[in-house]
């Protein structure tokens, strides 16, 4: 999948040189902010510890948790074992739905449930999860609202490429994310603004999350703004806004061969 995606983003770069300046100072300045979003999924567990309506508290603190995150709520069923030697290898799982987390203390952190269909509601002592494994991921083609002119299509692929080599996310082709999008007649916007739009066409991707980049200007500064929404509810949980780097910091990083930053 990354061959792919540097192999598409390379094709846009030769096939739209007077434009490349600013879609690879947005891909720099992803750059600068992908750790938050590396960190806000770093694998965690924990347990329930106290429900209240659609508030569940979970044992996890501000040394562990931060605002946005999204954990999977579960249950622990029977134990199975090898059929052969009787030994117990683990324990089935329940998916009860998910806590989306609303605030942070010292030594625990309240998240608003989400039920999964049919499922019972959480108690005491069921779990909280964000898993080991790498976190499927769809990014948006960029949402610009500068008015600029600019070509930005390569902006996807270096955002996932960021994100990928981070081994926390298996990003989804940019070009697949697109096509899908266009014959499902979501916009953008829809994605950041239609929680139900947005969750039916993460169903068809088989993502967890959105990652949508925006550029926004603000007295004279042009900002990237790249926001993380849920597949679960639509609902955004978090961003990040940075202005965006110097083209001239851009044009000495780039291969000779490369177009000249410039738009």
């Amino acid at each position: 999948m990354v061959a792919r995606t540097l192999a598409a983003a390379l094709v846009l770069a030769v096939a739209a040189p007077a434009t490349a300046g600013l879609a690879d100072r947005a891909g720099a300045t992803f750059a600068l902010m992908a750790d938050d979003f590396i960190a806000a999924f770093q694998p965690r567990e924990g347990v329930v510890v106290h429900v209240n309506g659609d508030s569940i508290y979970l044992d996890l603190g501000a040394d562990a948790v931060q605002v946005g995150q999204e954990f999977t709520i579960f249950r622990k069923g029977d134990v199975f074992t090898h059929p052969f030697t009787g030994k117990p290898l683990g324990r089935y799982e329940d998916v009860l739905g998910y806590g989306q987390v609303k605030l942070v203390r010292p030594r625990f952190s309240e998240a608003r449930f989400i039920p999964a269909p049919g499922k019972p509601r959480p108690v005491p002592e069921d779990g909280a999860r964000i898993t080991k494994g790498r976190i499927r991921t769809a990014v948006t083609p960029v949402l610009d609202l500068t008015g600029s002119a600019a070509d930005l299509r390569r902006v996807p692929y270096l955002i996932a490429g960021a994100l990928e080599r981070s081994k926390r996310f298996q990003v989804v082709d940019p070009i697949i994310v697109r096509d899908t999008l266009t014959s499902a007649s979501v916009r953008v916007a829809e994605v950041l603004a239609r929680p139900d739009r947005a969750s039916r066409a993460a169903t068809d991707l088989d993502v967890v999350g959105w990652v949508v980049p925006i550029l926004i200007e603000r007295r004279g500064i042009t900002y990237l703004d790249v926001t993380w929404v849920s597949a679960v509810t639509g609902t955004a949980l978090f961003s990040r806004r940075r202005p965006l780097v110097p083209a001239g910091t851009i044009e000495e990083q780039r291969f000779p061969w490369e177009p000249r930053a410039e738009d």
